[in-house]
């Protein structure tokens, strides 16, 4: 009598045949099948024609048994090989921002899986809900903002920020320019007209985060400790950068108090030659544009916001995008946490003339679940932050940043949610029915 091998054999992950979205904001990112743990990106840009080509290197283990599985990867890039395990005996296709890969038989779970993927073409940002993001050129050089799914327009990746993995980021470039990446620069070489910059970032990051910086900068150290921070920008914008940025040893020792230790080797401050809508946050990053270097100091509460985000977004990361105010509510407070500590100016003031700016806005906005449409909008910022001040005042100063400095070490460099908050805060004193008029009613509540 024959035996049912098919009770003895895990069932078999198919690529394609699950289509129960990772995150209903980003429905077509993110995959299944596999866990990935790191990223290793050989890159060479040509900066006068926009032309890259790469080489990643992707180490996962699976998760499932499976069949056949895939990246997230922009179609202005074109693969031409691909191996699995060190076999090239597969198949994969490209399309609809999809590398489907087709192993020559099943990949059992739990196994290890090193995909190695050549590709090249002229990078463009991703077109979608919010705009251009991702990989794009500047005057002279290249700017990667890639928040929320613009990293496949220049890797193949599992593009949601569940996915964190470490990196290893190797950029070949014309000599002129300085190339910057995540994490520690590890060596530089030069030969003829090409410049080659090995980067290591080892501790977990999500793909939005990665990012590369190209233009005509050069580096200066700021601040050697207890952080080091470098600015590296065109040398033309260094005198009032000096100014402009001048305070960041001290912001730095602020938050570090605060918050907690600072979550990352060190800190860099990129400045382009061009203007920026907006600054951008990267782990270990954050990039303006030359407009927020005046000269004037106006953009300050900026340079607070983007550095809050080291902790608040790139150490600990949002697992589901309408968890979002975890990110944008911190990182705006924190911009008023800095105004009560370097001038003097209470957080509370700032609170009450914000609340009620906001009490005039359209009551169509639900703090812990805005919606894709309106995850970037303002009042998820602001009333993010008013949400926190009320808080601290429900519970009080010590306690308040006590919780902070607990959240900050219990989910360092891991993807947290609301819930996984306010769980927390109610060990610090705060009482279970402080969270549903501000996180979950379209009714902004009274300040306490």
């Amino acid at each position: 009598m024959k035996s049912d091998r098919s009770k003895l054999v895990a069932p078999v992950f198919d690529h394609g045949a699950n289509s129960d979205p990772i995150d209903d904001y980003l429905p077509e990112n993110g995959n299944r099948g596999y866990r990935v743990s790191r990223y290793e990106l050989d890159l060479e840009y040509k900066v006068e024609s926009n032309r890259l080509a790469g080489r990643a290197k992707i180490t996962a283990v699976t998760t499932a048994t499976v069949a056949k599985f895939a990246f997230d990867l922009g179609p202005a890039l074109r693969v031409s090989k691909v191996s699995v395990n060190g076999s090239r005996s597969v198949k994969f296709a490209h399309q609809r921002g999809k590398l489907t890969i087709t192993p020559a038989k099943p990949i059992a779970s739990g196994a290890a899986l090193v995909v190695s993927i050549q590709y090249s073409g002229t990078p463009e940002p991703i077109k979608g809900f919010w705009g251009e993001v991702g990989w794009e050129e500047l005057t002279e050089g290249a700017i990667v903002a890639s928040q929320p799914n613009g990293a496949a327009s220049w890797f193949p990746c599992d593009d949601h920020p569940v996915s964190k993995a470490s990196y290893g980021i190797t950029i070949t470039t014309d000599s002129p320019y300085y190339a910057v990446a995540n994490g520690t620069l590890m060596r530089k070489q030069t030969r003829a007209s090409r410049t080659t910059w090995v980067y290591e970032q080892p501790e977990p990051m999500a793909t939005y985060l990665a990012t590369i910086q190209i233009g005509h900068y050069s580096q200066h150290i700021t601040s050697r400790g207890p952080v080091e921070i470098k600015a590296v920008l065109p040398q033309r914008l260094r005198r009032n950068f000096d100014y402009d940025f001048g305070r960041q040893t001290e912001m730095m020792s602020t938050f570090s108090r605060l918050y907690g230790p600072y979550p990352f080797a060190a800190y860099t401050v990129v400045v382009t030659d061009d203007d920026l809508e907006i600054p951008i946050e990267a782990q270990g990053l954050s990039i303006f544009g030359a407009n927020h270097c005046s000269g004037t100091r106006n953009f300050e509460r900026l340079v607070a916001h983007e550095l809050a985000h080291q902790w608040f977004g790139n150490s600990l990361t949002l697992g589901k995008w309408k968890d979002i105010w975890l990110h944008e509510g911190f990182a705006c407070y924190s911009e008023w946490v800095w105004c009560e500590h370097a001038d003097g100016a209470p957080a509370a003031a700032k609170a009450r003339r914000v609340h009620q700016m906001q009490r005039g806005l359209p009551r169509d906005l639900v703090l812990a679940d805005p919606g894709p449409d309106k995850m970037f909008d303002d009042r998820v910022y602001k009333r993010g932050a008013l949400t926190l001040h009320a808080l601290r005042t429900t519970i009080g100063d010590d306690k308040f940043f006590e919780l902070i400095r607990e959240w900050t070490s219990k989910y360092r460099y891991s993807t947290v949610s609301t819930v996984d908050f306010t769980d927390l805060a109610s060990r610090f004193g705060c009482p279970r029915d402080f969270w549903e008029p501000w996180l979950g009613s379209t009714i902004l509540p009274p300040l306490p």
